[in-house]
C-alpha cells in the first residue's frame, strides 16, 4: 500500500511540475499565470497586433477573424468570410495582411471597411500552395511562407498535389511590383518573424524540426543561412530582448543565441501561434486549438 501511495504521489507531483512554467531568465511577469480568455473555436491561428494593442486572430476552419480588446478582455467578430485566412500581420499603415488560402492568395484588408484587396493571386502562372504565415519588415515589403497543408475545401487536384515545385519562402516588395522566392531549400517552412531592426529573419522549417536565421539584404533577398535551433514551429514572435518564441507543444522560448530559456505549457493538444498584445505590448496572446490564452510577460513584444 505504501509503495502504491508513494508512486501515485510521485506521478501527481510529476504532472504538477510538468504543468509549471519553466523560466530560467525571468521573462514571465512575477506571479503571472496562464489565463484562458475564451474557448469554443475550432482552430485558432494568426494573432496580429494593431497600434492600439488589439489582437486580431483567425478561426481558420470556420472562416472567421476575431478581435480581442485587451482593456475589456472581450472578443468580438471582426469578419466572417475571411478567405480561410490563416496567418495575419499588420502593416505600419494599419492595413491587415492575411494569408487567405481558400484560393491560395495573399490579401490586404482595410480594418475600417473590412474590404479586401488581393495582393498575390499566383506565382509564375500557378496558384501558391497555401500562404501560411507573414512578417512585414520595418522598411516595407513582406515575407511569407508557403507550405502545403491540404484542405478539405480544396477540390480536385488542388487537394492532392502542390501547385508550386516546392514549399518556399517569398518576398513581396513594398510597392507590390516584385514577388520572388528567398528560400527554396526548406522542407516545410511555416512560422516566420524578423528582428525589429529589420536585419535578421527567422524561419521555422516545421517539416525538418529546425529554425533558421538569415541576414536580410536591402533588396529583400536573404543571405548567411545559419541554424538557430533544433526545433520547428507553427507560429513565432519575438520580444524586445531578442528572445524568440516558438510554438507546438506549448510555447518554447530561445534567447538570441539559440539557447532555450523558457517553456510555457498550454493545456491543449497543439499551440499554433503567439503575439504580444495590449498597449504596453507585455501580454503574450496564445492561440491553441479551440481556445485562446494570455500570459503577462516581463519584457515587451516588438511591432
Amino acid at each position: 500500500m505504501k509503495s502504491a501511495f508513494f508512486l501515485s504521489t510521485l506521478l501527481l507531483l510529476g504532472n504538477s511540475l510538468l504543468a509549471q512554467i519553466e523560466d530560467k531568465r525571468g521573462i514571465v511577469a512575477k506571479g503571472a499565470q496562464l489565463e484562458k480568455v475564451k474557448d469554443g473555436f475550432s482552430f485558432t491561428e494568426g494573432p496580429a497586433v494593431n497600434r492600439q494593442g488589439d489582437i486580431f486572430f483567425t478561426d481558420q476552419p470556420n472562416d472567421k477573424i476575431y478581435r480581442w480588446n485587451p482593456n475589456s478582455n472581450q472578443i468580438t467578430l471582426f469578419r466572417e468570410g475571411a478567405g480561410r485566412s490563416n496567418g495575419l500581420y499588420f502593416q505600419l499603415d494599419g492595413k491587415l495582411i492575411a494569408a487567405a488560402d481558400l484560393n491560395n492568395e495573399l490579401w490586404e484588408i482595410d480594418p475600417q471597411t473590412g474590404k479586401e484587396t488581393v495582393l498575390v493571386p499566383s506565382f509564375r502562372g500557378k496558384k501558391l500552395n497555401g500562404p501560411n504565415d507573414i512578417w512585414v519588415r520595418p522598411k516595407g515589403g513582406l515575407y511569407f511562407t508557403d507550405p502545403l497543408y491540404p484542405r478539405p475545401y480544396w477540390e480536385g487536384i488542388r487537394g492532392k498535389e502542390m501547385e508550386q515545385d516546392g514549399q518556399h519562402v517569398y518576398f513581396l516588395s513594398a510597392d507590390r511590383t516584385e514577388l520572388f522566392r528567398v528560400a527554396e531549400d526548406l522542407k516545410q517552412p511555416n512560422g516566420i518573424v524578423g528582428t525589429p531592426d529589420g536585419k535578421y529573419l527567422y524561419v521555422a522549417d516545421i517539416g525538418d524540426k529546425k529554425t533558421w536565421k538569415y541576414e536580410i539584404q536591402e533588396d529583400g533577398y536573404l543571405t548567411n543561412k545559419t541554424l538557430f535551433c533544433e526545433m520547428g514551429s507553427d507560429g513565432m514572435t519575438i520580444d524586445e530582448r531578442g528572445n524568440v518564441y516558438l510554438t507546438g507543444k506549448g510555447v518554447t522560448v530561445f534567447d538570441r543565441n539559440g539557447e532555450q530559456i523558457a517553456h510555457i505549457p498550454v493545456p491543449e493538444n497543439w499551440t499554433a501561434n503567439v503575439a504580444f498584445g495590449s498597449l504596453t505590448r507585455n501580454t503574450l496572446f496564445i492561440t491553441a486549438m479551440g481556445s485562446v490564452y494570455t500570459l503577462k510577460m516581463k519584457f515587451r513584444g516588438v511591432w
